[in-house]
């Protein structure tokens, strides 16, 4: 019984490690709307500019202006995925 377990406990494993290589080969995108460019945003920006979202295979689509009103309205219609919006 106790080989069995192991057996089944290390198939589990081996079958978790390779399919955690697997990756989706189209970009997942990311609509990002601010209500205006910020420092408080420069970490984001950093990475963008950087290529680490690419790396990671995330498209970012990033606009910005309107005020939060706007933001908050694309985020409720579903046409933005984040809202970057000041209290």
């Amino acid at each position: 019984m106790k080989k069995l377990t192991y057996l089944l406990i290390a198939l589990f494993m081996t079958a978790g490690i390779m399919l955690s290589g697997c990756s989706c080969s189209k970009a997942n995108k990311l609509r990002v709307k601010e209500v205006t460019h910020s420092i408080f945003y420069a970490p984001m920006y950093v990475a963008i500019n950087k290529g680490y979202f690419k790396e990671e295979n995330i498209d970012i689509e990033l606009t910005n202006g309107g005020g939060a009103n706007v933001s908050m309205t694309a985020l409720i219609s579903g046409s933005a995925d984040i809202g970057l919006m000041g209290p």
